[in-house]
């Protein structure tokens, strides 16, 4: 079915891309009233459309018709982003195959290798870095491709982009690396790996917190046990607070009692000379506060439990 004669012909060549109508798009190419590279007001070009909504054929078609692949949109996007993007890998190959520039940025540097990671295309990803994709590029902000996997807590992908040598320690431009990001969103499979590939376990961001402090902070005991498998520090940090500090604040009883049997001090001060059971008590966390008293007097850091559930109201 033809689109409406009243619609210039530009529009007429979008619409066909976006919708995948092999058919008009081909009409209006042969027209020769439209341009294959006409934009939109947002920059955005028939192949980008095509790749962007997985229609192969009208990749193909627009390739074949001499299609610029590095047009981008005014956001820098290109239609190997797109297609990165969507996990389009038949797509993927066919721009390759055409001379698209592998590491083509948007404005704020990231990649197609960026976008495949983070939404874990691990095929495209593969695609991509056999094809030159450089696995250290960083974005505006300092983050890698690994930062991203990780930050997503995309296990597998990140076990492949550490055996295609991905640097782990790499940090983004406030100093948070990869173990951070991971330890702050609680993904402690993720966690495992890094710490097992040698993610430096004490590495601060430019607030002073390290990813124990971090998962403390957020509770994530899963990833505090992996943590402290690998002697991270436990003092007073460049913050002035110590990851049980953030554990007592935020009321996490079984962080706060991991932290104790690694041999936390329990009367420990932060920069303020606080203890942690002194900002439990502000916070309201009741229960923390008499915890730490218990595990003072008795020196035990098990934690209580009631009908095999633990009972945070200790």
């Amino acid at each position: 079915m033809s689109l409406k004669k009243d619609i210039p012909s530009d529009q007429q060549l979008h619409l066909a891309a976006l919708q995948g109508n092999l058919e008009e798009l081909k009409k209006v190419l042969e027209s020769g009233k439209v341009h294959v590279d006409c934009k939109d007001k947002e920059g955005t070009t028939p192949l980008i459309l095509a790749a962007a909504n997985n229609h192969v054929q009208c990749v193909q078609e627009l390739l074949d018709q001499g299609a610029d692949t590095n047009a981008r949109r005014l956001t820098g996007t290109c239609a190997l982003f797109f297609a990165a993007q969507g996990g389009f890998l038949e797509i993927v190959r066919l721009l390759l195959d055409s001379s698209s520039a592998v590491d083509l940025p948007s404005y704020d540097g990231g990649t197609p290798l960026f976008v495949a990671c983070q939404c874990n295309h691990q095929d495209v990803v593969e695609a991509l870095l056999l094809n030159g994709a450089d696995i250290h590029a960083q974005m505006i902000d300092g983050a890698t491709p690994l930062f991203i996997t990780a930050q997503n807590g995309h296990y597998k992908l990140l076990k492949y982009l550490i055996s295609q040598g991905a640097d782990i320690n790499m940090r983004r431009k406030d100093d948070a690396s990869a173990l951070w990001i991971a330890a702050q969103m609680g993904h402690s499979q993720v966690v495992k790996e890094l710490l097992d590939a040698g993610a430096e376990v004490d590495a601060i961001r430019e607030d002073g917190a390290t990813a124990l402090f971090k998962a403390c902070h957020k509770g994530h005991a899963e990833v505090v046990e992996q943590l402290l498998q690998h002697k991270p520090y436990l003092g007073v940090l460049k913050n002035g607070e110590t990851p049980l500090h953030a554990a007592a604040l935020f009321g996490h009883l079984k962080v706060v009692s991991q932290l104790l049997a690694a041999g936390v001090p329990p009367d420990i001060k932060n920069k303020e000379g606080q203890t942690a059971s002194e900002l439990a008590t502000e916070a309201g966390y009741d229960y923390i506060t008499r915890f730490i008293d218990n595990f003072i007097r008795t020196k035990d850091a098990t934690l209580p439990t009631m009908n095999g559930q633990v009972d945070t109201e200790v």
